[in-house]
């Protein structure tokens, strides 16, 4: 049975001993936080105060910068835990890979997005329930609010919605899940390294569905859950973004590009082009002021006339 035990939380806080400034991180599980950023120094900032009032601390938080400016090196010093900076090559698989490569003596490493704001006890309750189930390899969280269809929650709005939520005392099963969100997304170590897996890096830049990718790729080997107990939310901040032209092209290119792969099925992946290509399509007469749809609307297009082509490939936006 899945489950996610507080019983068993509570349990471990009572046998916890106290070692000064960092009593918060417990015996059990070592867990890193890894997270990729681009452009976002000043949101990363204050996600990584928010970060510091979990009430389970990470072993480290692996900050992997796209650019040297990037992270403000002196905040770790005011942080609560250990933070390493990865040297990796800009886009998001290949970032993530940079923080897989730095976190191998750690069990588990926890994605977070550099906008996305965990509730104090994210952290605890991960832990909580990979050690209750030893069979998830991927866990997912409940996001509390998501702005990335809008136009982007403001630090005080997160912090708003956080302070506001009374978390359930009542059970709260764990749920299959075919992939995990990439903005909070726990990942076992072991088979990871056992099994070479890694975020494929022809999907470049902001990668679109590598997170489906690397969920699929670990489904062989075991579950992929959403455990409700793990909760946040994500900003959903616009800049740092890939532009509307190279977005609506991975649009079309990824979920092909996957589909042949053998990580997703054609079913799904016809679908969402659809759904992609008529959205931005309708919506570019009146957009949204934060999506750039006549720019995803020609993506899309051209996406479809090199599918017709028979060129069709995620790497082609590196030339757009």
């Amino acid at each position: 049975m899945i489950h996610s035990s507080r019983w068993h939380r509570n349990i471990q806080r009572m046998s916890a001993h106290e070692v000064g400034p960092t009593e918060l991180i417990r015996p059990g599980l070592r867990i890193a936080v890894g997270i990729p950023t681009a452009g976002r120094r000043l949101i990363l900032a204050d996600t990584l105060a928010v970060l510091a009032r979990q009430t389970r601390f990470p072993e480290a938080v692996l900050i992997c910068p796209a650019a040297s400016d990037d992270f403000d090196a002196s905040q770790a010093a005011k942080l609560p835990f250990p933070v390493q900076i990865v040297q990796g090559s800009r886009g998001l698989p290949m970032q993530r890979n940079a923080i897989l490569c730095a976190a191998q003596q750690f069990d588990v490493v926890m994605f977070f997005d550099d906008d996305f704001f965990p509730e104090p006890t994210y952290l605890a309750e991960l832990e909580d329930c990979l050690v209750a189930n030893p069979a998830v390899l991927v866990a997912t969280g409940r996001t509390l609010a998501d702005d990335i269809k809008g136009p982007g929650l403001t630090a005080g709005e997160a912090r708003a919605v956080l302070a506001s939520f009374v978390p359930s005392e009542a059970a709260m099963p764990l749920i299959d899940q075919y992939n995990a969100y990439g903005c909070n997304m726990a990942v076992r170590l072991a088979p990871v390294l056992a099994h070479g897996l890694r975020f494929d890096e022809n999907l470049p830049f902001y990668a679109w569905a590598e997170d489906v990718d690397f969920s699929r790729q670990l489904a062989a080997y075991g579950q992929i859950v959403k455990n409700p107990r793990m909760t946040g939310v994500h900003l959903g901040v616009k800049n740092g973004r890939t532009s509307g032209l190279r977005y609506g092209y991975s649009q079309i290119a990824n979920p092909y590009y996957l589909w042949r792969k053998g990580t997703v099925h054609a079913g799904g992946v016809a679908s969402q082009m659809i759904r992609n290509v008529l959205a931005n399509i309708i919506k570019s007469f009146n957009p949204e002021p934060w999506i750039d749809r006549r720019g995803r609307a020609f993506g899309n297009l051209l996406g479809l006339s090199d599918f017709f082509r028979g060129r069709l490939d995620p790497r082609r936006i590196l030339n757009l």
